[in-house]
């Protein structure tokens, strides 16, 4: 049972919320951006109005998840004085206290989520590291896990690139991830993750190590200007197969996008390379790879203002593109993050997509 003291203490939390958060202001000014939504000629400018929309929703979302911290709470009081007279089990008290404690503790992981690409759509791509069979076993493994993460969070995946491996599992994956606050929280994933386990794969069932590579960057939609020099582009066709090799083509409407340019990081030349089977269209994946090329030249962007800002905000802790992140270790049951040291013994829960803990571990210890 629940003290008064916890209580007490998660009321405070609520209304801090309402202070940080300025949710009587962003009340106000919902009404306002509505306002400007039903102008006769909204939609003349589809971008203007796209962006105008996006506003809306992120205020929308702000204020409901606000409410829903409120009445969370006023359950949770209603229950606590109705325990004073009875009418209510002490169960039913902490299962009230544990709602309220679960909507808050996700709106202030929101509140760690500031930044203007937090908020975006993400690609999310995993490529099996150097050891065959096994390598590739685990990059499917991870595909399940985010798909699954996914599922819990009500979120909309569609497989972009998908290249099967040799004998079992993937050489690479590529999905858009579409859901609120998608990018903000898989960016946490973004780096190398290794797997120890006795591999199946082994003859003489020895401990084996493997690695993939997990890259998040957020999916930018055309009201976000990119420059793109149309020189620096070349196109590949092939013939490609969906996942599990369904629709498999017979003509070549896979497309392989090939950028050259000077990387704005390291002032070097430098070359990006998607690949994208999304569709049977040509001209659908097309676009669609030229989407994930303006996506992965805004995170080259995003980087390099971060970079200015560690330098002016110096002794801030950084973390590295590609570095490794976590270890998945099955045979000792355990799953260590190595930047936050957050770890759990749940293995078979965190590979079935359980990654909140993991994920808020990161934004606390990294909310820039």
């Amino acid at each position: 049972m629940i003290t008064l003291e916890q209580l007490k203490e998660l009321q405070q939390r609520k209304e801090h919320l309402f202070v940080y958060l300025h949710i009587e202001e962003k009340r106000e000014q919902l009404k306002e951006e509505e306002m400007r939504t039903q102008d006769p000629d909204f939609w003349q400018d589809a971008k203007a109005a796209e962006a105008q929309m996006r506003k809306v929703n992120g205020l929308k979302r702000w204020i409901s998840g606000y409410e829903a911290v409120a009445s969370a709470m006023e359950e949770l009081q209603l229950a606590f004085d109705y325990y004073k007279e009875e009418l209510v089990s002490e169960e039913e008290v902490d299962t009230a206290y544990n709602h309220a404690l679960e909507r808050i503790e996700s709106l202030e992981m929101q509140n760690m989520l500031s930044h203007e690409e937090d908020a975006m759509p993400a690609v999310l791509k995993i490529v099996a590291g150097a050891g065959g069979t096994e390598a590739q076993d685990w990059a499917s493994m991870l595909m399940r896990m985010y798909q699954r993460y996914c599922e819990k969070h009500d979120y909309k995946v569609t497989i972009a690139n998908y290249q099967e491996g040799d004998e079992a599992g993937i050489k690479t994956v590529t999905f858009n991830i579409e859901g609120d606050m998608a990018y903000g929280y898989l960016k946490s994933e973004n780096g190398i993750h290794r797997l120890v386990r006795v591999s199946p794969y082994n003859a003489q069932g020895k401990r084996m190590t493997s690695f993939a590579s997990v890259f998040v960057v957020p999916l930018v939609d055309d009201s976000i200007e990119i420059n793109i020099d149309p020189a620096g582009i070349s196109w590949d066709t092939f013939r490609s197969s969906g996942a599990g090799g369904q629709n498999v083509n017979k003509v070549e409407s896979g497309v392989r996008l090939h950028y050259k340019f000077i990387n704005q990081l390291t002032g070097q030349p430098d070359e990006i390379v998607i690949e994208n089977t999304e569709t049977r269209d040509q001209p659908k994946n097309r676009e669609n790879a030229l989407r994930h090329l303006r996506s992965q030249l805004y995170e080259i962007e995003m980087e390099k203002r971060r970079q200015a800002q560690a330098q002016v905000e110096a002794g801030k802790k950084k973390i590295e593109w590609g570095s490794q992140i976590r270890s998945y270790v099955f045979d000792d049951r355990r799953v260590k993050d190595h930047r936050t040291n957050y770890q759990t013994s749940n293995v078979n829960a965190v590979m079935d997509g359980d990654l909140d803990a993991f994920i808020k571990a990161y934004l606390m210890q990294f909310p820039d």
